[in-house]
Parts: C-alpha cells; sequence; structure tokens
C-alpha cells in the first residue's frame, strides 16, 4: 500500500472523527477574493473556512525574523487543510512551506496548491508526514500553468515599456501631456534568455506582428533546437532569400549587448539563480529594454538596481520579484523611477497568470480535490 493511499483512507478516517467539528481550512494569498465564494459554498456544518489576504513573510527567508516566523505559525498552526499558492517559491513566490515550517504544524493533514511544480514546498518533509499535496492544471490550455495569460502579460508589458504608456498616461491624469518620444519595435532584435514555451510564444508574436528579429540564449540552447522549436510554432526555419535563422542562437554576450528588448523566459532552480548579474546587464545598450515575467530571482537584483539607478539603460518592465508581495520600504516602490537620469521602470504585481477564468478553475480543481481527500480518494492531480 503506498504512502499516499494511506493519507488519503486517513483523511477519510479523520473527517468521520470529526462531525461533531468542522474541518478547518485556510486559504492563502487570495487578494482577489476569487476562491470566497467558491469555498463559502461549502457545507458550513463540514467545513469552517478563513481566508488570508496578507501575506507575511516568507518562513525561510533570510530577512525573516524569529517573531515573525512564530507568528506565521500562530496563524496556521490550527488548521487542518491549508490551500497555500506557491507555484514556485503556496501562488507562486507568497507563502513557501519549507521542513521546518511544516515540523511545526501537527494539524495538518492536507496541502492544496496551485500548479504541478513547486519549489517553495518541501515535499520530501511533507511526504515522510503522510501530508498529500494536491495540484491543479490550467485546463484551457493544457500542458500548461497560466502560460498563454504570461505571454500576453510579457507582450504588453515590452509595448507599454516601447511606448511610455505608464508615464504618459500619468502625465495626463495630473495636468501634463506627453513626456519623451516612444520607440518603434520594427526592425529591432528581440533576445530572448530561454527558449522554452514561454520564450517561444513572445518570440513568435514580436516576431509576426512587429517584425522583431529574434536572438535567443540558454545554457543548453543549440540551433538544431531552436530550428525545432520554430517549426512547432509554425514558422520557418529560416528567411527564405537571406538565410537568416528566425530564433537565431548567439552566446550570452552577444544577446545582451545587441538586444534592443531583452526579455527573460527562464525557469527558477538552483543553477538559474542569479544568473543574470552585473556583467550581462552592463552590456546591454543605453536605450534597451530589460523585461522579466519569470521569476525575480534570476537575476541579481541590487545589480538590476544599480543599472536603473545610473541610467544605464532606457527601461525595465517586472513582473516578479524577489520577494513578493513588494515591501513598502522597497528600493522599486520608493525611487522616482524616470526622474534625474533613472532609467524608466514599470511594475506590475505578478500579474502574468492572474486572470479571472483560471484563477477560478484552479480553485474549482481544489474544492474538487478536498471532497476527493474527504472521501478517501484519489486525488486529481498529487505532487508526489
Amino acid at each position: 500500500m503506498s504512502l499516499l493511499s494511506t493519507s488519503l483512507r486517513r483523511g477519510s478516517r479523520l473527517f468521520a472523527t470529526m462531525s461533531s467539528s468542522p474541518l478547518k481550512i485556510a486559504v492563502l494569498d487570495d487578494y482577489q477574493g476569487v476562491s470566497e465564494p467558491k469555498f463559502k459554498a461549502l457545507d458550513s456544518s463540514k467545513y469552517k473556512v478563513s481566508f488570508f489576504k496578507d501575506t507575511l513573510r516568507p518562513y525561510n527567508h533570510p530577512d525573516t525574523t524569529q517573531d515573525v516566523k512564530d507568528q506565521l505559525v500562530k496563524r496556521l498552526e490550527p488548521f487542518t487543510v491549508i490551500y497555500a499558492h506557491t507555484l514556485e517559491a503556496t501562488m507562486r513566490e507568497r507563502t513557501p512551506f519549507p521542513r521546518e515550517l511544516i515540523s511545526r504544524l501537527p494539524n495538518l493533514k492536507l496541502l492544496l496548491t496551485t500548479g504541478t511544480r513547486n519549489l517553495g514546498l518541501d515535499l520530501d518533509a511533507l511526504k515522510e508526514r503522510g501530508i498529500p499535496v494536491a495540484g491543479t492544471v490550467d485546463k484551457s490550455n493544457p500542458g500548461s500553468v497560466g502560460s498563454v495569460s504570461t505571454t500576453e502579460h510579457c507582450v504588453t508589458l515590452i509595448l507599454a515599456a516601447a511606448r511610455n504608456v505608464a508615464q504618459d498616461d500619468l502625465a495626463v491624469k495630473t495636468g501634463g501631456w506627453q513626456t519623451v518620444p516612444a520607440v518603434s519595435l520594427r526592425g529591432k532584435t528581440l533576445g530572448t534568455v530561454g527558449l522554452g514555451r514561454l520564450g517561444v510564444a513572445v518570440a513568435k508574436i514580436m516576431s509576426v506582428a512587429f517584425g522583431m528579429k529574434v536572438v535567443a540564449w540558454s545554457s543548453n540552447l543549440t540551433q538544431g533546437k531552436a530550428d525545432e522549436q520554430a517549426a512547432k510554432a509554425g514558422l520557418p526555419v529560416e528567411d527564405a532569400k537571406t538565410g537568416e535563422k528566425t530564433f537565431k542562437v548567439v552566446s550570452k554576450e552577444e544577446l545582451f549587448s545587441t538586444a534592443d528588448v531583452v526579455s527573460v523566459h527562464l525557469v527558477l532552480s538552483d543553477r538559474s539563480r542569479g544568473g543574470i548579474a552585473k556583467k550581462d546587464l552592463d552590456l546591454m545598450k543605453k536605450t534597451a529594454i530589460f523585461v522579466n515575467t519569470s521569476r525575480g530571482p534570476l537575476v541579481v537584483e541590487e545589480d538590476l538596481l544599480q543599472v536603473l539607478e545610473q541610467g544605464k539603460i532606457r527601461a525595465a518592465a517586472l513582473d516578479v520579484f524577489n520577494l513578493e508581495p513588494l515591501p513598502l520600504d522597497s528600493k522599486w516602490r520608493t525611487t522616482k523611477w524616470g526622474e534625474d537620469g533613472r532609467s524608466r521602470v514599470l511594475l506590475t504585481p505578478h500579474m502574468g497568470y492572474v486572470e479571472e477564468d483560471t484563477l477560478s478553475g484552479w480553485y474549482d480543481q481544489q474544492i474538487e480535490n478536498l471532497e476527493r481527500w474527504v472521501k478517501g480518494e484519489q486525488l486529481a492531480v498529487s505532487l508526489y
């Protein structure tokens, strides 16, 4: 008998013995409140659901004090089931569950999360405790988790940074008018750091819709693989007249020094963490735009801040950060970007995957997983 099967049966028995008191469920980090009507529709005599929209500093963050760790434990300790948004860091980079935190939650019997891969969860520790972990899939886009949404958001940020949308909007609303000239993207070069599903999707749009040339780099990317990706995307492998590759693989140095827009599309791992640093950013053109909709820790944050504070590139457009939500005293919030020689900076609060239909679908799936667990049935999506 597998450990997971034993855990599922244990959940069924646990629920049966708790018939006199509701099962306590915590839903973390649902900033938009999409989950509330779904969980509130559960039988209140069987389930007591609490919602926490404020995110405490991650338990395992180096700047997290013992007092904050204790606050997080005190918040979570009463709950048998926790829905935690942690796609990579339980929603991506919101509330991680490292081994030490898991060991301090004796009542935890089921963890619900988002997606099918989650670096923020210590799955070994959860497995040792016999705590099932239920994930979700993006049913509207099989095989991905919010990839279409993230692609659209990335393209939006590129265009907004090139066209000064945020600055001009603010100028008009505060009594001003035009600020600085926009830049055209046609004929310019997009450098995609990573050429997986998202990198290809963004590159295809920018190439077909805006006539951008595409260069790409990642540590294991070959020209043969890039050609395969172009073909899979329905694009020609090369220009019939010039022979120029649709997705041209170049060195990391060439990408950062020649691209007019650098867009990051890597998976966060121990190897890729901090892989974009000062020596790379210093190669960028002064007119270039840097875009990151992947993961904040892929870039050495202090190095990027320094480059932008010194106005070494035209602009940056960021949807992800090292610590999320951003602290109120974060330099990203407090610096007067675009003034006194500083680069322009466009920020969004990790909205790349935040679409109503996607979120709603995830919560529906986790209600289903909860009900399956209560009945002792197999989870729809299990992370181990």
